[in-house]
Parts: structure tokens; sequence; C-alpha cells
């Protein structure tokens, strides 16, 4: 039987790659943060047009990726990497923008989404395909670019994929960022079965309502019955599943789809699985 100490810094000397990391209140932020907090070089990706966008507005790169290094390890780097993953292209050269910062890749995290432009069912041939394209391409497509260049000598190959509960219950007038999350969390025991043989876990985590800046007093008056803790999630919530399930301790599990929701119950609002 081994040691049972632990590492206060469990990814000292990996590197990894964050989408959609370049707010600070966001999950991608939080991620990128426990990550480098734990020892790895990180490498943020952001693309300010879609949160400028948003009612929630966009948050300053430099001081966002500033703010993840705050947290880094002596010797580690942070950087930040602007990317628009709706083109099909993008992955890969965020790929490798990210290997030249860094080095080597030993985690992905794809945590990039787009908000807003759906609906319910009528007129949402463009949306689809845009949620598509950011939403579900662009992870499978880094993952893609990451397994082709991952160095199978290094140790702790992880990717982790978000997905965002759409099986648990209905998310009404979001069919199309429902049916792109739903493709992500489809296929990754796939994933996982074709990089086993390369020691490169694949999981993907549910994260639940988490308050990034979308959710207020309003949504919480509404939802708090279905919140057992008291509260909606928050981005560290997810975060701290996520970069645990980069490090070691999690070697034994691939191919799964993990709810981080807080006991979040539906059924409270008269859905019944």
């Amino acid at each position: 039987m081994g040691s049972f100490e632990r590492d206060p810094m469990p990814l000292r000397g990996r590197t990894a790659l964050v989408t959609g990391g370049g707010r600070r209140g966001g999950i991608g932020h939080a991620t990128a943060s426990r990550l480098a907090a734990y020892g790895a070089s990180v490498v943020v990706h952001h693309y300010v047009p879609h949160d400028a966008s948003q009612p929630w507005g966009a948050d300053d790169p430099a001081a966002a990726v500033a703010a993840v290094r705050a947290h880094a390890a002596d010797g580690a780097v942070v950087t930040g990497v602007h990317a628009d993953l709706s083109d099909p292209d993008a992955p890969q050269r965020l790929l490798d923008a990210a290997t030249r910062a860094v080095g080597p890749l030993d985690l992905l995290v794809c945590n990039q989404a787009l908000s807003g432009s759906d609906g319910p069912l009528g007129g949402l041939a463009d949306e689809l395909d845009r949620h598509w394209a950011v939403d579900a391409r662009a992870s499978i497509l880094l993952a893609q670019a990451y397994a082709n260049a991952h160095d199978d000598d290094r140790p702790g190959g992880a990717v982790v994929l978000l997905t965002s509960g759409q099986g648990r219950g209905p998310m009404p007038g979001e069919v199309a960022y429902a049916a792109a999350k739903a493709a992500v969390a489809g296929v990754t025991l796939t994933l996982a079965d074709q990089l086993a043989d390369r020691r490169i876990r694949v999981n993907t985590v549910n994260p639940g309502p988490v308050d990034t800046g979308y959710l207020g007093e309003e949504a919480w008056a509404e939802m708090a019955p279905m919140f057992p803790f008291g509260r909606f999630g928050e981005p560290d919530d997810p975060a701290r599943l996520i970069a645990w399930l980069c490090t070691d301790e999690a070697c034994w599990i691939t191919g799964q789809v993990i709810d981080s929701e807080g006991g979040f119950a539906r059924h409270r609002h008269g859905w019944r699985p």
C-alpha cells in the first residue's frame, strides 16, 4: 500500500489548455486558476466578442489572465490566447499556439460555449449550426488536435469536456444548445475508448446551474426550492471537480459524464425525469 500523503501541487510540471477562460466569474477562469494553483502551466483561451454580445459583457482578457497567473507556482507559465472556435481550423491553431507557449500539452479542458442565439422549435437552422460549431464540433476537434500532438511518454494525459444537464431535464427555449451539449455527453465514452490505449482519460462534467453572471435575484426567487444547499452553484464548484479529474488521483476514471449540481432537484419545478 502506497503513501496516503497528498501533494499540495499535484499538477506541478504539467501543462494545460483551458478554453473559455477569459472572463473572471466564469467556470473556465475558475478552472484555470485551480490548475495554476495545483502547479500547472496554463494557457487560457478567450474570445472577447462573444462575451461583449451578452448581457454580462466582456472582461479584460489581460486582467483575467493576470488573475490566473497570481495563483501560479514558481516557474509555471500562464498566458492567454485569442481564438474564435466557430472556425473549424481554429482548434488546431489554438493547440499549436498553446504548445508553443508551454510545451507539449498534458491537460485539455473544453469549457467554451455559445450563449444566446437560440430558441424553441421553429426557424432554428442557423442556430443549430452555430451551436454545433462552438459547443460540440470545437470540443471534438480540440480533442483530436490534442491527441495527435500528445507525447505519450508524459504522464497524466486527461481531457475534460463540459456538458449542461440537458439529459436530466428540459432546457426551455434552448433547443440548439441542448442538442450540441447532448452530443458532447454522447461522444464521451467513444473518445475515452479511442484514447485509452494511450493512457489518456476523457471525462465530461455537467456543472448544473452556476451563477456566472446570468442568474440573479429573480431567478433565485423562482428556483430556490430546487437547491438543498440554499444557493446556486459557484464557478469554483465545478472547477474543483474538473481540476481533480486532471490529477493522478483520478487515474481510474474515464468515459464518465459526472454531474456537479449540488443536489439540484428539477422535480420540484414540475419536471419528473
